[in-house]
């Protein structure tokens, strides 16, 4: 099992569960307005000076379901480089 982290810009949303519908995974959890600065973005702070924020989408599921979900992170982030989306892969000891 891998725990696949997935942090983008909010405008992406769309764009991103439609990889995840694409791949088949049905399991989620998701965080909006989320914080945070990346080293190739600029700040997402939800705020008047930097108005723009980030979702997070934390995917537990099978090794190959999730190298297919990294691959499509890959594809999107080809297109969508420039509201950015990252891809972090974990291991998972135990679910319960």
């Amino acid at each position: 099992m891998k725990l696949v982290l997935i942090a983008y810009n909010e405008a992406i949303d769309d764009e991103v569960m439609e990889q995840l519908n694409a791949v088949g995974i049905e399991g989620y959890t998701k965080w909006t307005e989320v914080l945070g600065k990346g080293q190739a973005s600029g700040p997402h702070l939800l705020s008047h000076v930097w108005p723009k924020g980030n979702n997070a989408l934390l995917v537990v599921t099978d090794d190959a379901s999730a190298k297919r979900l990294l691959e499509a992170i890959r594809g999107l982030k080809q297109t969508a480089a420039k509201e950015g989306v990252k891809a972090f892969l974990l291991p998972v000891e135990e679910v319960i």
